[in-house]
């Protein structure tokens, strides 16, 4: 089993590559981290906080807008692809488990966007240390966000399975991918401060907000960072109000990794062989 996934992972990070998928997420991860890591290290205001603090704080909004799309761009041809060119009855008349077919896409997903990740977001950190200097800090809050955010392409490839594990067409998929992004990352937030300024001192505000936030994986993910770093910003003065403890949001990957890993397996046990 471990060798069967071994394989899978290495063929979809071949593929990756043959496709361009590596470069081409590398180099779009590291142009956006340079832009936001060069701007967010230009000295602005009174805040005391070390360039490269600052620069880990912007890189952090960028991971909640461009890592989720990458996941999604990378997965949702997973599973209906293979069964729009007819090449995953192949696949499941070997002695491959489906669980195995999915946990090495996965696998070799995850991989290409560690890669991405780390060479990104390392090459801006590099850069920033370089020219306007940092703090041990600053090094451990790059670190953790580097985790954390291959821990949140990881929860949205899983869902990205799951679009593709339940339609037979790879378009079909793409849009819903597309949809999930536009859901997860944009409307939901919208949707979120619209009612947090409509009942901006009510039960909602208090009780309710947090634990919307917490629900939602980038949300999660942001929060996470920005409660560790203190840079003034009003992410960071939310987070950390919250009535829970940053882990929180870590667990709320984990467990949408899981659970949409999980559901991913179980569509594609109901596809005939």
């Amino acid at each position: 089993m471990i060798r069967s996934i071994q394989a899978i992972a290495a063929t979809e990070i071949r593929l990756g590559s043959r496709n361009r998928w590596v470069l081409l997420s590398a180099a779009a991860l590291t142009l956006f981290a340079m832009v936001l890591g060069f701007v967010g290290a230009a000295p602005t205001g009174t805040v005391k906080v070390d360039p490269l603090t600052v620069t880990v704080a912007n890189l952090a909004t960028l991971s909640v807008y461009l890592v989720p799309l990458m996941a999604l761009l990378l997965s949702f041809d997973a599973i209906a692809g293979e069964v729009e060119r007819g090449t995953i009855q192949l696949v499941l008349a070997t002695p491959v488990s489906r669980s195995s077919l999915v946990a090495g896409k996965f696998l070799g997903h995850v991989s290409i966007l560690a890669f991405a990740i780390v060479l990104g977001f390392g090459l801006t950190a590099a850069a920033v240390w370089m020219l306007a200097g940092g703090s041990p800090g600053g090094l451990a809050a790059l670190a953790r966000l580097i985790l954390t955010s291959i821990a949140l392409g990881a929860a949205f490839l899983a869902v990205g399975y799951v679009a593709s594990a339940c339609t037979r067409q790879a378009g079909t998929a793409a849009a819903l991918a597309v949809g999930i992004w536009l859901v997860a990352v944009v409307l939901y937030d919208i949707a979120l401060f619209g009612a947090l300024v409509a009942d901006a001192d009510g039960l909602f505000a208090r009780s309710v907000f947090p634990w919307l936030l917490i629900v939602n994986p980038a949300d999660a993910f942001r929060l996470f960072n920005m409660s560790l770093l203190e840079t003034g910003s009003g992410m960071s003065d939310i987070a950390g109000a919250l009535p829970f403890p940053a882990w929180i949001g870590v667990a709320s990957l984990i467990f949408w990794t899981c659970a949409a890993f999980l559901l991913s397996a179980f569509f594609l046990r109901r596809l005939e062989p």
